[in-house]
């Protein structure tokens, strides 16, 4: 178990309100609202040479792909800013923040600013705030024979941060993947309404779906050749075995895992124009394991699913397992 699983055990004991949902969840539901957050850190979420505004555009971005998980409508946000010693990234970091919150109609309501001493990391979060709708997907809802399907785009964001971490002036698709990801509001609110379990990836598609798998009690079939892979991304790291499973593990994508009764086809629902979505598998009867193929040929797991808290530079933003 690692440090980060032992603290979250040790916090589920004192989040007993119903509310908290055990902490299985991306977010908590309370009196008809949605309510998720999110911090992230410089040197593990994002690197010292992201553009300040990227950082703000990120921060908003990630805590509403939470609230796209459970299909709610953003309401409020609550900023936890840092100040430092460079007011023009403070300035620049708020500006990415409007943005975000303009371009998902997020009212910015409060919060609260400290000053950091010099030299300190910069350390930033945000709690959002959603009206849920009629049924807010939990991850512990799939049953066998729920299909299994991702909305959305693998592994561009992973490849960016490589790129990134190669050569710091990277730009490109890829790049911006990584530093600006585009929540699935309209996605989820669609999707809520039939899925029995829904979550966003953000720290890797089989770590996820392993979450999401021991919450449910079932097993996951991946087919690891359905998965979504851009055009950019095939182009930068490939299509073959290795370049999916890169894919698979990376993390920081921002796409749903949505499981589905296996008589609902979500190709047919009025989904925002241009979404797409992927059928990669299906929930099994059994043991809550994760079980990838490559057409018919079963692969073995990878060591590593996705990213966990145990010190790795540059790292995607993780959630709550």
């Amino acid at each position: 178990m690692t440090i980060e699983a032992q603290l979250i055990a040790r916090l589920r004991r004192i989040a007993s309100d119903p509310a908290a949902r055990g902490l299985l969840d991306d977010a908590a539901l309370l009196d008809g609202l949605v309510i998720t957050h999110d911090t992230i850190a410089e040197g593990v979420h994002f690197l010292p040479s992201d553009p300040a505004a990227s950082v703000g555009w990120k921060l908003v971005a990630v805590n509403l792909s939470d609230l796209a998980a459970k299909g709610a409508s953003p309401a409020g946000a609550l900023l936890s800013l840092t100040i430092g010693a460079d007011t023009a990234w403070d300035d620049e970091f708020l500006t990415g923040v409007e943005h975000a919150c303009e371009s998902y109609a997020l009212p910015l309501i409060g919060g609260d600013t400290i000053a950091l001493p010099p030299g300190a990391t910069r350390v930033l979060g945000l709690t959002a705030i959603g009206r849920a709708g009629t049924n807010v997907p939990s991850r512990s809802g799939a049953r066998p024979g729920d299909t299994l399907w991702v909305v959305g785009s693998l592994g561009d964001a992973a490849a960016g941060l490589r790129q990134l971490i190669a050569d710091s002036k990277a730009h490109g698709l890829l790049v911006e993947s990584y530093r600006r990801p585009v929540p699935q509001l309209g996605a989820g609110q669609v999707l809520s309404e039939h899925a029995t379990a829904m979550m966003d990836i953000s720290d890797g598609l089989l770590l996820d779906a392993s979450r999401l798998a021991e919450a449910s009690d079932c097993g996951a079939d991946i087919a690891l050749d359905l998965l979504p892979l851009s055009r950019a991304f095939v182009a930068e790291v490939g299509h073959d075995l290795a370049s999916r499973l890169f894919a698979a593990t990376g993390g920081d994508d921002y796409a749903l895992l949505a499981a589905l009764p296996a008589e609902c086809n979500p190709l047919i629902l009025p989904l925002p124009s241009g979404t797409t979505m992927t059928r990669i598998g299906t929930m099994t009867a059994g043991s809550p394991d994760v079980r990838l193929f490559d057409g018919v040929v079963p692969i073995p797991l990878p060591e590593t699913l996705g990213y966990e808290h145990r010190g790795r530079i540059a790292s995607p933003v993780a959630d709550r397992p």
